[in-house]
């Protein structure tokens, strides 16, 4: 099945993204996901991510009713689900900068004395 995002509209603290979903026999339909914009601030979720998100949402579901809640319990698996994949990355450590011969050969050099 093949989603289209058309829009969205926001209501109270929510946003609501309007899908066009085109069907096995090539004809489309409209559905709906609303989303909790508290619950992704909760969850740490940026509003740029929640259509790639609600998208996913219409992916694994069945598509029996044309509209759809993102619930608290779908945002806390994909929270957690993103702090383990952030866990799984290797840090990365600074490149440390071998030191040059003529590191301090400034202040360290033989000079001779000053004479008036």
């Amino acid at each position: 099945m093949e989603f289209l995002l058309t829009g969205f509209t926001s209501e109270k603290d929510c946003r609501v993204y309007a899908f066009e979903c085109m069907n096995v026999d090539r004809s489309w339909s409209k559905c709906s996901v609303r989303a909790d914009l508290s619950l992704a601030r909760k969850y740490g979720i940026p509003m740029q991510e929640l259509p790639l998100l609600c998208r996913g949402l219409l992916d694994r579901r069945d598509l029996s009713t044309a509209e759809l809640i993102f619930t608290e319990d779908d945002i806390r698996t994909l929270a957690s689900d993103r702090a383990a994949a952030r866990a799984a990355i290797p840090k990365r450590k600074a490149p440390v900068r071998p030191a040059g011969e003529q590191l301090g050969a400034a202040w360290r050099e033989q000079h001779p004395p000053a004479t008036l």
